[in-house]
This record gives structure tokens, C-alpha cells and sequence, in this order.
């Protein structure tokens, strides 16, 4: 009886997947991959598996999620073992449980597997813990925009508390978040920008809320990147000018 597993792939690194993850690809007859994992992990895939690539990424060509749920149950009818090979966790902003569901809903067994969500271990990838004792007691993550392309109401939420706030696929809404954090009086919050996290190509400012959108315009922050902030990104920055410090030394 086919099968599909919906397999979190991590937050871009390719040695971040899980071992049941990665097994899964292994035994894959069929792949439909996103934008946001890693295609160096298809490498792991048996040679004759049909890898077939959804988009999902802003500003890029993608299909629509309604067509690929579709797809799903498609390839489940065709093949035996299919992979939808999500990036992070695909029950993280991931759409998870809606490709669950409309599987399930027409006669097709889903098992998810987890995967490492971007908004924990991107900031961690530069030493900023999303919890430290004694600087906070929690961490919002969310996300900046929702289906209708508004700003979420939950960030002015998060605004107002002393929490660690994470939000993905923020950076079109960079200026508007920032100055709901300014009307809160945390001018000089500090703020973190990690694009591409985890990969060859990450790179990250660290800023202010009071200047981090200049600063991300002019280093050409863009999607895909994770934004922190609270004062645990002080802590990541510590820890990298020490680091800098012990190698300058030795």
C-alpha cells in the first residue's frame, strides 16, 4: 500500500536532517521538494526515484498549495514510497498538516517526521540562544505575513512582552515590524538578520531596532533570513567577539 512521509528537512544544512529523515529519502520512489531544503539531500535518493520540484519560496515561481496537494495524492496513487520534502519542520509555517489532511481525505497513509525548525537552530548556527536564564522566559515565533498579505496582529503582541521574538519571512515587512517595536520604546532592542541560515551562504547583521532596516538595505538582506529579536542576541555577539578574541590570541 503506498505511502507518503512528510519529512522535515531541516534549516538548510544537509547534515541537519534526521536519521529517520534521511532513511526515508533513501527508500524514496518519489520526491516532491521545496525551495527552502536542501538538493543536496536528493543526492541520497536512489537513482532512479523521480524528483519532482513545488517551488514554495517568495518572489520565485512556485505552484499554488492547492495544486500540490493534488500532487501529493497524484503520486501516491502512482508510486509506493513518496517523500514531501519540506524545509525545517513541516509543522512549522510549513503547511503540514493541510497536505496531511487532504491526503488522508482521499485515502492516502501520511506519516510526518520531524525535522529541525529554522527558528530555533539559525539563531543558534551564530550562538544566539532563543532562552537565556535571567534575560527571558519565553520565545515567540512567528510569522511577519498571513495568507492576505497583511501584517500579523501577533507581533504587536509579542512587542509588548520581554520575550525573544523570531519571525519568519519578515524581510518585506522589515520597516513596519521595526516600527511597532519602536512604539513600544525599544529603540535599542538589539536585532539580529540571518539569511540563509546554516548554509555556504549565510550571512547576518546585528543591529538595533532603530537602525536594522538601513542596515539590512545596505548589506542586501533578503529572503530566505530569520529574524531575532530581545536581548539574547547581545549574548550571540559576546560570544563571537570572545571567540575572535581567543583566536587572535592563540
Amino acid at each position: 500500500m503506498a505511502k507518503v512521509y512528510l519529512v522535515g528537512a531541516g534549516p538548510g544544512d544537509v547534515d541537519l536532517i534526521t536519521v529517520k529523515g534521511l532513511k526515508a529519502i533513501q527508500n524514496a520512489d518519489c520526491i516532491l521538494y521545496d525551495a527552502l531544503s536542501s538538493e543536496e539531500l536528493l543526492n541520497f535518493a536512489p537513482k532512479d526515484a523521480v524528483k519532482i520540484y513545488v517551488g514554495k519560496r517568495r518572489g520565485c515561481k512556485s505552484n499554488k498549495q492547492e495544486a500540490i496537494n493534488e500532487l501529493i495524492v497524484h503520486c501516491a496513487h502512482k508510486y509506493k514510497y513518496v517523500v514531501r520534502l519540506k524545509g525545517g519542520d513541516p509543522y512549522v509555517f510549513g503547511r503540514g498538516h493541510e497536505e496531511l489532511a487532504y491526503a488522508e481525505q482521499h485515502g492516502v497513509n501520511v506519516e510526518v517526521i520531524p525535522g529541525i525548525s529554522s527558528s530555533i537552530s539559525v539563531p543558534a548556527s551564530i550562538g544566539i540562544p532563543v532562552t537565556s536564564r535571567g534575560v527571558n522566559e519565553s520565545f515567540w515565533v512567528t510569522t511577519a505575513t498571513l495568507s492576505d498579505g497583511s501584517l500579523s496582529n501577533d507581533i504587536a503582541l509579542a512587542a509588548k512582552s520581554t520575550a525573544t521574538v523570531i519571525i519568519l519571512m519578515g524581510m518585506a515587512k522589515l520597516k513596519e515590524i521595526m516600527e511597532i517595536f519602536k512604539k513600544e520604546g525599544k529603540l535599542s532592542t538589539p536585532v539580529a538578520i540571518i539569511q540563509n541560515g546554516t548554509t555556504i551562504h549565510q550571512k547576518h547583521v546585528i543591529a538595533t531596532v532603530n537602525d536594522i532596516f538601513e542596515i539590512a538595505q545596505g548589506n542586501q538582506m533578503d529572503n530566505p533570513s530569520i529574524i531575532v529579536i530581545g536581548e539574547v542576541v547581545k549574548l550571540g555577539h559576546d560570544l563571537r567577539k570572545l571567540t575572535e578574541k581567543v583566536l587572535k590570541e592563540a
